[in-house]
This record gives C-alpha cells, sequence and structure tokens, in this order.
C-alpha cells in the first residue's frame, strides 16, 4: 500500500467570494484565482499552506452547466445562505486507484484543470467521506505540485484536527492508507458530528480554521 500525505484542505461556499471573505476573516488573507472544474461545474481560489499543501475555497460556478453526476464535496447539498466551512481534506499517494480499493472512499475519476492533470476519488452521490473526517485520495499526473506555483503569503498549515463519532473507526482507515504527515500534527478527536479543525500559521500569528 503506498503511503499518504496532506495534499490539500477544501472550503466549501455557496459563492468564491463568501469563501474568501471568510477566509479572509480566519486567517488574514485572500486566496489567489484558481480556475474551472468543467466536469463537475464547479470553480475555486487557492491558497499556499506549503511546499506541497494547499487550501481550496470551492463553489459551483453559476457560468457552467449543471454536470451529468453529483458534484463532488458535496457542494450540490449546500445551501445559497449557507456559512463558508472547512469541509474536508485531500490526501496525495502514489497509486490512488490501489490506495481507494484499499477504503472504499469513491470511483476514481480523471480530472483536468487549465495545465493540471489528476486523478481523485468522488463518491456516486458527491457525498464527504465519513462527513469530511475520512480523505478524499487525489493523484497528481503532473510533474510539478500546484502549490509550487501559487505566491507564498506566509501561510503554513502546522496542525490538523479529525473529528468523528467513531474516531477508532477512522484511526484504522488512516492507517490502512498508511498516512503519514511529519511536517504537520493530524489528530482524530471524538465529537457528535463530523468536522476538522486546521491550526494555520499566518503573518499575524497562530490562527484556526474550522
Amino acid at each position: 500500500m503506498p503511503g499518504c500525505r496532506i495534499d490539500h484542505l477544501a472550503i466549501v461556499a455557496p459563492t468564491l467570494q463568501a469563501g474568501s471573505d471568510a477566509l479572509y476573516a480566519q486567517l488574514g488573507v485572500r486566496p489567489q484565482a484558481g480556475g474551472q472544474h468543467a466536469r463537475m461545474g464547479t470553480h475555486n481560489l487557492l491558497l499556499r499552506l506549503g511546499e506541497a499543501v494547499y487550501l481550496e475555497v470551492i463553489a459551483i460556478d453559476p457560468e457552467a452547466p449543471a454536470p451529468a453526476r453529483p458534484r463532488w464535496f458535496g457542494l450540490d447539498a449546500l445551501a445559497a445562505d449557507a456559512p463558508p466551512r472547512l469541509a474536508c481534506w485531500v490526501a496525495r499517494t502514489d497509486d490512488v486507484v490501489e490506495a481507494a480499493a484499499a477504503v472504499l472512499l469513491g470511483e476514481v475519476l480523471p480530472m483536468s484543470r487549465g495545465t493540471l492533470d489528476w486523478r481523485i476519488t468522488v463518491p456516486a452521490d458527491g457525498s464527504l467521506p465519513l462527513g469530511g473526517a475520512a480523505p478524499t485520495l487525489i493523484q497528481w499526473d503532473t510533474a510539478a505540485h500546484p502549490a509550487a506555483a501559487l505566491p507564498d503569503l506566509g501561510c503554513t498549515l502546522v496542525a490538523l484536527e479529525l473529528q468523528h463519532p467513531e474516531p477508532q473507526r477512522l484511526q484504522a482507515l488512516l492507517a490502512r492508507l498508511g498516512v503519514a504527515e511529519p511536517a504537520v500534527a493530524l489528530s482524530v478527536r471524538m465529537a457528535h458530528t463530523p468536522g476538522l479543525l486546521a491550526q494555520v500559521r499566518t503573518p499575524a500569528g497562530l490562527r484556526t480554521l474550522g
């Protein structure tokens, strides 16, 4: 089984502007322009959190036609007035097919945006694995990681807490995936509902993102 590392975090929002405003309120920085995901009818903004880690604000693209399948990251179920929230995390692997088969986190779909190509797990109903506490899996099919092309605004991911009503189940899943992240303190905590909390070092000090 190939090991996995934290690749990026995803904030889901009803609009990119709402997501950008929420991120600025929490971290004091604005994400940069990303692009469109034609296959899913979504678009995003990006913020570098390390050499090979970033944060994504993702929303339904109002200018794109509706996809033929449910959108990813549970966006179809997001209300128009829902507050933006840190909804899930994505783990990078060198063999997404093998990793996905081991933990059944969704179908592996090929994706592209601009010069980027990747494969990612997406459940058939577009939902978040274990409510977002379990990772979405990704394998980049491009030479350079996308974080390398983003401006460094002085933000670094230092800790990620995964919250779930069945922490042992989540721990076992992470062990099967071989999740190891030496640069980020990754922890699992019991909670009544699934959720994430990220600690980010910013130019203004350590901030919590949730």
